[in-house]
C-alpha cells in the first residue's frame, strides 16, 4: 500500500510540474508579445515626434522626464528579459530533473496529449548566440537569416521516435526548429539501441518520447520539446496534428536521412520539396528513384470538391490488427485449437509424442530455435512446396512410431508471437488425410517470445 501511495504521489508531482512548465511557456509567449507591442508603440511615437518636431520640456516637466520614462521602459523590458531567462533556466532545470527521475512507477499514458499549445513568439532578429550556433548554415544563401527565423517559428510533429524518428528529430533540434513534438507509444528496449541513436542503456524501460526529448534538450535547450506518450488514434490525431506546421511520419522502421532534409527545406522555405512525388532508395543497389504521384482529383472521396470521407477511419479495426508490434495478437483459431506455453512445457516434460513445427522465416530461425523443432517457413507451407511437405510427412511418420497408431498425432506450431502459427494451423488442417494420416494441428499462443518470458528466461528475445 505504501508503494502504491508513493507512486500516486510521484505521478501527481509530475503532473504539477508539467502544468508549471506549460504556464512558463504561456507566460514567456505573453511576455514576448507584450515586448513586441511595446516596440511597435515606441516606433509609432518616434514617427510622430519626427513628424511634429521634438517636444520641449516645460518648467513643470524636467528634461530628464523623457529619459526617466525611457529608463523605466528599458528597466521593465530588462526585467521581462531576465524573467524570460529565469523561466527558460527553470524549465531546463526541470527537464534535467525529469531526465534523472525514475519513470518505472509512472502510470501508462500519464503524459497524455495536452491541451492547445501557445503560439510560438514572433522573431525579427537572431541573437548573437544564435548567430554563432547556426553560423555554418546561415552562410548558405538558400537559407540565410530569413530562413533561420522561419525555422525558429516552425513547429514539427515527429510521429515515431525509432530508427527514422531519432535522426530526424536530432537534425531538426540541431538546426534550430522552434517546437518539436515527439509521439511514440513504446518504451526503450535493448534491441532499439543499435539504430535508435537518441536512446541509451540507462533509458531502457522508459517511454521513447520522453527519452528522446531528454536527449534533445541536452543537444539544443533553446528548442521547445513536447513529448506525447501514446499512439495517434482517430479521436486525437486531428486535434494534435492541427497544432503543428509540419508532420513527419516516422512510424516506418526503414531509416533514411533524406526525410530530415525535406522537413528542413519546407520549414525554412528554401529550394523545392518532394511534394507531389515519392523518392525511393534501394539500399542494396545504391539507387534512387523519383516517382511522380498523381495530382489531386476533383472527385476524390477524401480531398475532392465534395468528399464523402470526412472523418478518420479506425484502421486497426479495418485492417484486423493493431498498429503496433506490441499488441498485434490475431485470433484466427478457436480456443480448442490453441494451447499455452505452460501447457506445451507440460507435454514436453511428459515426453508425449508430437511434432513441433517452427514456421518463422529462415533469418529468424537462425537467431534462435528450440532444438527439437522442425523448421519449415510459413511461405513454404502456403506455396505447398513439395520438398517442405515431404519433410513434414517424414517427421510425422517417424514420430507416429512412438504411438499406438490409433491416437491422432499432435502437430504443435510455433512462431515468434503466435500469429503466423495460426495461419499455418489452418493450412495443416487442409492437408490430405490419406497422405499425412490422422493429425491434430494446434498453435502455441504467444510463440517463442512467450516461451522466453514465461518458461525459459535464457531463451533469446529479439
Amino acid at each position: 500500500m505504501a508503494g502504491a501511495a508513493a507512486a500516486r504521489l510521484r505521478a501527481e508531482i509530475r503532473r504539477r510540474e508539467r502544468e508549471l512548465r506549460g504556464l512558463r511557456e504561456r507566460l514567456a509567449a505573453e511576455l514576448a508579445r507584450g515586448d513586441a507591442a511595446e516596440r511597435e508603440e515606441d516606433g509609432e511615437r518616434e514617427r510622430d515626434e519626427a513628424a511634429c518636431g521634438a517636444r520641449q520640456p516645460s518648467a513643470a516637466e524636467p528634461a530628464r522626464g523623457d529619459a526617466g520614462h525611457a529608463e523605466d521602459e528599458d528597466g521593465a523590458r530588462g526585467m521581462r528579459e531576465r524573467l524570460a531567462a529565469e523561466l527558460a533556466r527553470g524549465d531546463s532545470g526541470d527537464a534535467d530533473e525529469e531526465d534523472e527521475d525514475d519513470d518505472e512507477d509512472e502510470e501508462e499514458g500519464s503524459l497524455g496529449f495536452p491541451a492547445e499549445l501557445p503560439p510560438l513568439p514572433a522573431r525579427s532578429a537572431l541573437s548573437a548566440a544564435e548567430i554563432l550556433r547556426y553560423s555554418r548554415q546561415l552562410v548558405l544563401p538558400e537559407l540565410g537569416v530569413r530562413g533561420q527565423l522561419r525555422l525558429a517559428r516552425s513547429s514539427v510533429l515527429v510521429v515515431g521516435c525509432g530508427g527514422l524518428g531519432c535522426p530526424l528529430a536530432q537534425y531538426l533540434a540541431a538546426a534550430g526548429v522552434g517546437r518539436l513534438g515527439l509521439v511514440d507509444h513504446d518504451v526503450v528496449e535493448t534491441s532499439n539501441l543499435q539504430r535508435q541513436v537518441l536512446h541509451g542503456e540507462a533509458r531502457r524501460g522508459r517511454p521513447k518520447a520522453r527519452s528522446a526529448a531528454a536527449a534533445l534538450r541536452r543537444l539544443n535547450s533553446a528548442v521547445q520539446y513536447v513529448p506525447y506518450r501514446g499512439a495517434l488514434r482517430p479521436r486525437s490525431a486531428l486535434r494534435l496534428v492541427r497544432q503543428y506546421d509540419i508532420v513527419a511520419d516516422c512510424s516506418d522502421n526503414a531509416p533514411t536521412r533524406y526525410l530530415a532534409l525535406e522537413v528542413l527545406k519546407i520549414a525554412s522555405g528554401m529550394g523545392s520539396s518532394l511534394s507531389g512525388s515519392m523518392l525511393t532508395f534501394d539500399a542494396l543497389e545504391g539507387r534512387f528513384r523519383n516517382i511522380k504521384l498523381r495530382p489531386r482529383r476533383a472527385d476524390c472521396a477524401v480531398c475532392g470538391d465534395s468528399p464523402s470521407i470526412t472523418c478518420l477511419q479506425d484502421y486497426e479495426a479495418f485492417c484486423g490488427s493493431c498498429a503496433t508490434d506490441k499488441c498485434r495478437a490475431l485470433q484466427l483459431l478457436p480456443a480448442a485449437d490453441r494451447l499455452s506455453v505452460q501447457q506445451y512445457k507440460a507435454l514436453l516434460d511428459a515426453r508425449a509424442p508430437h511434432v513441433l513445427l517452427d514456421v518463422r522465416p529462415p533469418a529468424e530461425a537462425d537467431i534462435c530455435r528450440l532444438p527439437h523443432a522442425l523448421h519449415i517457413p510459413l511461405r513454404s507451407l502456403q506455396d505447398r512446396e513439395p520438398h517442405a511437405l515431404r519433410r513434414l510427412h517424414e517427421r510425422v511418420r517417424e514420430e507416429r512410431q512412438r504411438t499406438d497408431g490409433q491416437t491422432p498425432l499432435p502437430v504443435y506450431v510455433v512462431c515468434k508471437l503466435g500469429n503466423d502459427s495460426q495461419k499455418a494451423v489452418k493450412i495443416l488442417q487442409e492437408l490430405p488425410a490419406e497422405e499425412f494420416g490422422s493429425v491434430v494441428a494446434k498453435d502455441i499462443k504467444g510463440g517463442l517470445m512467450a516461451w522466453a518470458t514465461k518458461i525459459d528466461s535464457t531463451f533469446p528475445q529479439y
